[in-house]
C-alpha cells in the first residue's frame, strides 16, 4: 500500500469526484423520487461499483443533504448583492436579488428543483425548508421596504406581490432547457421587464 503522504487523494473512479456523484444522484433524485432511487441506481449512471459510491458519501442521505446545501447556499449568496446603506434604492435593490435568484436557478438548477419539490417528510427536509423560509422573509423584506419607501404601486400587497413574483421565477425549474434560447442575463431581463412593468407605479397621463 501506498502510505506516501503526498499521494493524491483516491477517486471512486478517474473522472469521477465527491461533485459529480452529488449532481449525478440529484438528477435521479428529479427524475425518481428521493425514496425510489436507490445507490446502485446512481453507481449505474455513473459507470461504478456501489462501493466507489461510499468512497465519497456515507449514505445517500448524505448526498441529499449535499444537493440542498448546495441550492440553498447559492440562494443565500444573493443577499450578498443588496445594499443595505441609508442612501439604498429600494428599485435596483429588487432588480439586484431577481436577476441573482435567476442567475442560480439556470446555473444551478437540478439543485434547486430538488429543493423546490421538498415535502418536509424528514428532519433534514424540515431543516432545509427552515432555510428557504428564511431567505423567502428576506426577500419579502426587500419588497416591503420598497413598498414602504412609496417605490411601488400603491394598491398593491406587498406579501401576494412577492409570492407572485417568485412564483414565476421558481417556476424556471419547470420549464427551462441550458441549450434553448435564452440565456441567464437574456432570461433575467425577460423576468425584470414583467415585474417591474408591474410593480412600478403608473406614469401619469
Amino acid at each position: 500500500m501506498n502510505t506516501n503522504a503526498n499521494s493524491p487523494a483516491r477517486r471512486g473512479r478517474p473522472g469521477n469526484d465527491r461533485r459529480d456523484v452529488i449532481l449525478v444522484a440529484v438528477s435521479l433524485f428529479n427524475q425518481h423520487g428521493y425514496e425510489a432511487t436507490s445507490v446502485g441506481m446512481i453507481a449505474d449512471r455513473l459507470g461504478v461499483s456501489k462501493s466507489a459510491i461510499y468512497h465519497h458519501v456515507s449514505s445517500k442521505e448524505e448526498l441529499l443533504s449535499a444537493a440542498l446545501d448546495r441550492a440553498l447556499s447559492a440562494l443565500e449568496a444573493t443577499l450578498d448583492t443588496i445594499d443595505h446603506s441609508a442612501e439604498r434604492d429600494h428599485v435596483a435593490n429588487l432588480e439586484r436579488i431577481i436577476r441573482a435568484t435567476v442567475d442560480v436557478l439556470v446555473e444551478e438548477i437540478e439543485p434547486v428543483t430538488l429543493l423546490l419539490r421538498l415535502r418536509g417528510n424528514t428532519e433534514l427536509e424540515r431543516a432545509a425548508l427552515g432555510r428557504r423560509r428564511e431567505f423567502d422573509r428576506a426577500v419579502a423584506g426587500l419588497v416591503r421596504d420598497a413598498d414602504d419607501a412609496g417605490a411601488l404601486r400603491a394598491d398593491l400587497e406587498p406579501r401576494a406581490a412577492t409570492r407572485l413574483i417568485f412564483g414565476m421565477i421558481n417556476s424556471i425549474t419547470e420549464w427551462y432547457h441550458p441549450n434553448g434560447p435564452l440565456n441567464a442575463d437574456s432570461l433575467g431581463d425577460l423576468v425584470v421587464g414583467l415585474v417591474f412593468g408591474g410593480l412600478l407605479p403608473r406614469a401619469v397621463k
